[in-house]
């Protein structure tokens, strides 16, 4: 695997914006081959199933980071958290009165970035409550913060 690093490496920076990014995520894409190579049939070269991986881990990161950027840009508490002490004290007042369950969903899928499944996962939720809990949160923070969406 080893002599297949640099074209992973070459591939990744081609398609990332950061060279740091593609220099993680090939270590990533190593690491998860090296584990799952008994998984590994033959049916396609090495490098191109390195590449795959590598891909795979690529896309995972541009949509965290999609998810991110969507997240602070939807909700004003997220604004509000990097600005000063006021504002938030602010947002945790208005986490404060969300009802607890609301506020542990919010609190995972927007200040910790869990995804809806993985805050059910670890809530004991269904996954629908997740998301109406999330949807509801964010609207009653909005409101309280006053941002657009109130």
């Amino acid at each position: 695997m080893a002599r297949h690093q640099q074209a992973v490496r070459s591939f990744l920076r081609r398609v990332l914006d950061e060279p740091a990014d593609a220099d993680d995520i090939a270590q990533e894409a190593f690491v998860a081959a090296w584990s799952s190579l008994w998984r590994y049939r033959g049916q396609a070269s090495v490098r191109s199933w390195l590449c795959a991986i590598a891909w795979r881990k690529a896309l995972s990161l541009r949509r965290s980071r999609g998810r991110e950027r969507a997240r602070i840009d939807a909700l004003p508490a997220e604004r509000a958290a990097a600005g000063s002490p006021d504002d938030r004290l602010d947002v945790e007042r208005a986490l404060k009165g969300l009802p607890a369950d609301q506020r542990a969903a919010v609190a995972l899928c927007l200040g910790a970035d869990f995804s809806h499944a993985e805050a059910a996962e670890a809530l004991g939720l269904p996954l629908g409550t997740i998301k109406s809990h999330v949807q509801r949160g964010r609207a009653k923070l909005a409101a309280a913060l006053g941002g657009e969406n109130a």
